[in-house]
């Protein structure tokens, strides 16, 4: 059997963008002349789409359209200057690459926003797809996104694996059959993935490798 496809959630896994989704979510509320909602409540939502995350906080769909509005203003406007690639992860793709597994990003943004990401971090390359928002219909902690990552890789969720900093990229691999390993160097403890039930844990990027070399216990893949 091939290598296992290795599948990424973005915002929090690959991409440390906490400072910009932050900042973004308060310009949004101080435009829209609304009361902030705390960072910790606000940061709950990563790994859910952003029209859900204003659904929360709008009277109707206008509402929540100039929400998402004003959140894009200030995301484009400062978008390069506050994202970055995780330490480590430029060198954990190269050698997933170099081991011959495929690559996916599963994303609660649009594949555009991803996409920009990525090429700004110089990741882009080491990836086959990527699946965001705009690419299915249901969206994490559903499993829909996870199942098409694994169609356009044509991957067998037996032999797939899902790294993620939330516990909605857990939820949704779980259910996706696919082995989940949460990601622990992101904005959230291990006490806010627990619900999920991960298959394995990663304090740091380069314990990923350990899991799946069997290193560390955690993973059993079928091969």
């Amino acid at each position: 059997m091939s290598p296992p496809a290795i599948l990424f959630d973005l915002d929090g896994t690959l991409i440390d963008s906490i400072e910009l989704i932050l900042s973004s979510a308060r310009y949004a509320f101080d435009k829209m002349g609304r009361p902030r909602p705390a960072d910790d409540e606000w940061l709950q939502g990563v790994g859910i789409p952003l029209f859900t995350m204003f659904g929360r906080y709008s009277h109707d769909d206008a509402d929540r359209a100039a929400f998402i509005a004003a959140y894009r203003e200030h995301q484009f406007a400062h978008h390069d200057r506050l994202i970055k690639a995780y330490d480590g992860v430029h060198d954990l793709m190269a050698e997933l690459r170099s081991r011959g597994h495929e690559l996916a990003v599963v994303t609660s943004k649009s594949e555009y926003l991803a996409t920009r990401g990525l090429a700004h971090v110089k990741l882009a390359r080491f990836f086959d797809t990527i699946v965001g928002c705009d690419s299915t219909t249901r969206h994490k902690p559903d499993p829909e996104p996870v199942r098409l990552a694994l169609h356009r890789l044509g991957a067998a969720p037996a032999n797939a694996v899902f790294v993620g900093d939330s516990v909605h990229d857990v939820i949704a691999g779980n259910a996706a059959g696919v082995t989940t390993i949460a990601a622990l160097w992101g904005a959230f403890g291990r006490a806010d993935l627990e619900p999920g039930s991960p298959t394995a844990w990663a304090e740091g990027v380069s314990e990923v490798l350990d899991l799946l070399d069997g290193s560390r216990p955690g993973i059993v893949l079928s091969r």
